[in-house]
């Protein structure tokens, strides 16, 4: 058994302009983009029609989504690499193991496909327009590892990573030319994914010993926990935040399935998940309305009444998972904005970043240098059965770290964090605030206020409405100088 390496995970697509959407014609002869009305439940074609319009779109994505190009990601061994808060400089082996273990038990979440069909649609895929959906679940797993399980908590199977290589890439050695790299630590590092029989050099070989696991969590109890988290995003109906209820709760702000999700929609539609998933009651989510975190909103939402707090014998406060919309630049990401999202990144009360770069959404969780670095969902894998008792978690995990330039960074995106109790609230405040600070540019990229919002109301227990993207772009004020563009929309090939 393997975490999944999807080699790279580079899928042979081009680049193109911020539009906000693409041409009828661009979305039918690629096949990545909303689904045509004509396979939709109610066209007046008949259901055979749709099932063999929804089976030939599935195919042709697992096509699109099985070439892949070979190649490595390569770490700098001098400067620091910042994940989920933690920093990491890989000058020794142990370095590179803890960072490992970290990386590696982070929940991916890709697209699948062979699912339950999807309720008002022919389809049994979100192969092709799911990926910030799927990005937005990796947001809120990581959320609730945070909320449910131990600090320290690791991943017990301990996989190697692939498709790696570590150099040191500064100050450049005289004596070898720019990028050759240097030996690695270990060959386990960089050895393409194993076989899963138990001959030398397969899986079992190179799986690591229960002292180099030292950190990772071998209780019963919190494994199960964690195939719990793993199993709420199940593709299938009765999942609370799997694609099906994602879907369902995105028709509430005039959203199909098939259609293009934006950062800030599908921060609401969390929220929403969140609420109306009785086992978090001690859980709220926030979403920040108009780039600014009102912290009288969020008091009010984490403070259970008195006859909860009786009734579950608990402290009186919910753990928060707090999310902001932004837009950091117009058309393209505003240059002056990149340490600030460094220094957010650096935050240990950071979960993340649902974004990602034009026509492909990502999450990010880290950086090193001028990179930022995520976990793609642009991945197909069959369905997994998370019903089952013992199902399957390898599909879930992913042990190939990518990188992107911050250039290429969209600028419209989501941030992610996450206080356990009032007294973290309190220090998130105080740090994210100063994280802020760093920013050159007049405005931060949001705020905290006292007091509440204007359009606060306990039905949507947080601000705003379920699509603002007017409201997203005001956050930097650069409305007046450029033109709106794909302000929430990710635009998808």
């Amino acid at each position: 058994m393997n975490s999944v390496s999807p080699s790279a995970v580079q899928y042979m697509v081009s680049g193109g302009a911020h539009d906000d959407k693409p041409s009828a014609q661009s979305r039918h002869h690629n096949g990545h983009g909303p689904v045509p009305d004509g396979i939709r439940e109610g066209s007046g074609e008949p259901d055979e029609v749709d099932r063999l319009k929804a089976k030939f779109m599935s195919a042709w994505n697992n096509v699109k989504y099985g070439w892949t190009v070979k190649s490595k990601t390569t770490f700098n061994k001098t400067s620091p690499l910042f994940l989920l808060g933690q920093s990491y400089v890989f000058n020794s082996e142990d370095e590179v193991e803890r960072f490992r273990q970290v990386f590696v038990s982070c929940v991916w979440l890709t697209y699948r496909r062979e699912f339950p069909q999807l309720e008002g649609s022919s389809l049994t895929t979100d192969c092709g327009w799911g990926c910030m959906l799927r990005s937005g679940q990796m947001l809120l797993a990581q959320g609730l590892l945070q909320h449910l399980l131990p600090p320290d908590w690791r991943w017990s199977d301990c996989h190697p990573l692939s498709d790696v290589d570590f150099e040191v890439l500064k100050p450049r050695s005289p004596s070898r030319p720019a990028g050759m790299s240097l030996p690695s630590f270990s060959s386990s590092w960089t050895s393409p994914i194993p076989q899963r029989d138990p001959s030398p050099g397969s899986i079992e070989s190179h799986r690591r010993t229960p002292e180099q696991c030292s950190a990772a969590s071998h209780d019963p109890q919190v494994e199960a926990l964690h195939r719990k988290v793993v199993s709420l995003f199940g593709d299938h109906p009765s999942a609370p935040f799997g694609v099906h209820q994602l879907v369902e709760l995105g028709k509430e702000s005039g959203k199909r399935a098939g259609d293009w999700y934006g950062p800030s929609v599908v921060a609401h539609m969390l929220r929403k998940a969140v609420a109306r998933t009785a086992e978090f009651h001690n859980l709220a989510v926030y979403v920040a309305q108009d780039c600014t975190v009102y912290k009288g909103d969020v008091m009010r939402l984490c403070e259970s009444p008195l006859t909860e707090r009786s009734e579950s014998g608990g402290t009186g406060w919910k753990s928060v998972i707090i999310l902001v919309p932004v837009r950091l630049g117009g058309e393209s990401l505003n240059p002056s904005y990149i340490e600030c999202v460094k220094n957010i990144l650096k935050l240990k009360c950071c979960i993340g970043i649902i974004g990602g770069k034009p026509k492909h959404s990502l999450f990010f969780i880290g950086f090193q240098d001028e990179q930022l670095l995520y976990l793609d969902p642009h991945y197909c894998q069959p369905v997994v059965d998370v019903t089952q008792g013992n199902f399957s978690l390898e599909s879930f995990h992913c042990n190939s770290p990518r990188k992107m330039n911050f250039s290429r960074m969209d600028p419209s995106c989501t941030i992610g964090f996450y206080a356990q109790t009032k007294k973290d609230f309190e220090s998130l405040c105080s740090a994210v605030s100063e994280a802020l600070s760093s920013s050159k540019e007049k405005y931060p990229i949001f705020t905290f206020v006292e007091g509440r919002g204007q359009n606060y109301g306990l039905e949507g227990q947080s601000g705003g409405s379920m699509d603002g993207p007017a409201n997203i772009f005001s956050c930097n004020r650069m409305s007046r100088n450029n033109k709106r563009g794909s302000t929430d929309e990710f635009v998808l090939l």
